[in-house]
């Protein structure tokens, strides 16, 4: 959804400048979070009743990301629920990520595998995706026994797509046309 995206842009830039000035990694956890707790029904429900104050919500997603302290998260939270935007957090964590990656030169690359791929494997994958998409990657790996064999590799809006359930699919469409 292009909305959703345009209204979390400026909230993951300035979240973004914010915890360049500490340490990313830590933020980085704590926007996941707040993105699991924000998707919650209940939290979305307490934050769109009004007998609930915007400080007890904020107070209780504080505490819920166990941030009691930081006057930074604080802040943060505190501008979602007085905008009414606890509903787009998901969408700021995605683009704080995206932000925090292309500050670093990486990408998430998302590795869809036939079969299990084995400790010894897995960094030789990832070097010669890394040297294809010419970029660190951020390897997350899932088992998709329906591709039959080969892999399916996601990064960002780029599609590598080796697995035989592919060529099967390409072999139809050439056949058939």
């Amino acid at each position: 959804m292009a909305e959703l995206a345009t209204i979390a842009r400026p909230y993951a830039e300035a979240l973004f400048r914010v915890a360049q000035s500490g340490d990313l990694n830590r933020w980085s956890e704590l926007v996941r979070g707040l993105a699991e707790v924000a998707r919650l029904s209940d939290v979305a429900a307490l934050a769109d009743n009004p007998k609930v104050s915007p400080a007890q919500v904020v107070d209780l997603l504080v505490n819920a990301v166990k941030a009691p302290n930081d006057a930074a998260v604080r802040n943060f939270i505190a501008a979602l629920v007085e905008n009414g935007r606890l509903s787009v957090m998901s969408e700021v964590a995605e683009q704080f990520e995206a932000l925090k990656n292309a500050n670093a030169g990486s990408a998430d690359a998302q590795i869809e595998s036939a079969f299990p791929i084995t400790d010894a494997q897995l960094p030789e994958l990832v070097a010669a995706l890394e040297r294809k998409f010419g970029r660190k990657l951020n390897a997350n790996v899932t088992v998709d026994p329906s591709l039959i064999g080969g892999v399916r590799v996601v990064v960002g809006d780029e599609v590598l797509d080796t697995s035989v359930r592919a060529r099967l699919s390409a072999m139809q469409t050439s056949l058939t046309a």
